[in-house]
């Protein structure tokens, strides 16, 4: 096989990936938009649909992280709230704001920590942790502000929120989550710790005998959460230009479900940023087209649920066809059509006489 036909077989393990799948589905999405719905590639449009995602944007970072090592938070909606009341009332004391920003941050580290310490302390499930502490810190949020909502905020503050930068392209509140996804990409998956954190999510016990600090590492995600949903607080009270408790309600199942659609398994062990960050963009996408075509929010959250269930089946079924003969019998014909069945043929035998 010449080398134009060895890299033209070695596309097919990439363009059959789950990445590749959603690659294909969000481009699906854009054309019917372009196509079908007036305005879907406006630079207003495309500006609001970012500006609209930022927070569960910035959420979904660390979610995958836990997720991966087999840990969930699902107080991070209600983190977000507390935030935002503390980061509300202390402007409304007249406090300035970069140390009301401060403040909000040390919240979430100490909200993230709490989670860590019941979890790793006390060995108890996360999902159980944090499905209490969702209800404990949502209802500290009304017990600081009840109903009332602080609207008056620093002209920086509200600058932010509404401001475009880029040649009024980019909204800023969309720039933190530009600034830290990169990091946390690389971190999963060119550094140490990234192996560190999938050896804990494929199996903890070996990871505990490998000198992995585990616990170490899960409370530090944990603290890692709460801090980013401090972030998060902070560009959602921007953008709404009012800090009250139910802020963010609801944001915890859209950012689960992100992180699922893009490739992480929920038992831990596997998942990358470039699948999630397809399946946040592909959400987005979705919310958009639905919102232009006067669908409400009821809807299309059963149409991302949809989406989600169906992605998680197909995906199921490809992993049991990848595992199949018959599967192996198809790749050597496509490598037949592509000039590489020679090659390909020899490994099936190879594979069949090893398995």
């Amino acid at each position: 096989m010449n080398v134009i036909d060895k890299s033209r077989a070695s596309r097919w393990p990439a363009l059959a990936s789950w990445e590749g799948f959603l690659l294909l589905i969000l481009l699906c999405v854009f054309f019917y938009g372009a196509v079908a719905v007036p305005g879907f590639l406006s630079a207003f449009n495309l500006t609001q649909a970012a500006a609209g995602m930022a927070e569960k944007a910035l959420l979904v970072l660390p979610m995958v992280l836990l997720i991966i090592a087999r840990e969930i938070d699902l107080s991070v909606a209600s983190i977000l709230a507390l935030c935002s009341v503390v980061l509300g009332v202390l402007i409304r004391a007249e406090v300035a704001l970069p140390i009301a920003m401060a403040a909000a941050l040390g919240v979430g580290a100490v909200a993230g920590a709490f989670n860590g310490w019941l979890v790793t302390a006390l060995s108890l499930p996360s999902l159980v942790v944090t499905l209490g502490t969702m209800a404990l810190f949502r209802g500290i949020s009304y017990m600081i502000l009840g109903t009332d909502s602080v609207n008056q905020l620093p002209d920086a503050l509200s600058a932010f929120g509404t401001d475009n930068t880029l040649g009024n392209a980019l909204p800023w509140v969309i720039v933190p989550f530009l600034v830290l996804a990169p990091i946390f990409a690389v971190v999963l998956q060119r550094m140490p710790l990234g192996r560190r954190i999938y050896a804990i999510g494929g199996s903890p016990d070996a990871a505990v005998y490998s000198g992995i600090p585990v616990n170490r590492l899960r409370f530090g995600m944990f603290v890692l959460s709460g801090l980013v949903c401090a972030v998060a607080s902070v560009v959602l009270t921007a953008r709404l230009s009012n800090a009250r408790a139910n802020n963010g309600l609801g944001f915890e199942l859209d950012v689960i479900t992100i992180a699922l659609l893009g490739g992480v398994n929920v038992f831990g062990g596997q998942g990358k940023m470039t699948g999630v960050f397809l399946a946040l963009l592909l959400v987005t996408a979705l919310r958009n087209l639905l919102g232009l075509q006067q669908i409400g929010g009821d809807a299309q959250g059963v149409a991302i649920g949809a989406l989600l269930i169906f992605s998680l089946l197909l995906n199921n079924s490809v992993g049991k066809l990848v595992g199949s003969r018959p599967h192996r019998w198809l790749a050597n014909k496509l490598a037949v059509v592509t000039g590489g069945a020679a090659e390909l043929g020899t490994a099936t035998k190879g594979t069949d006489r090893t398995s």
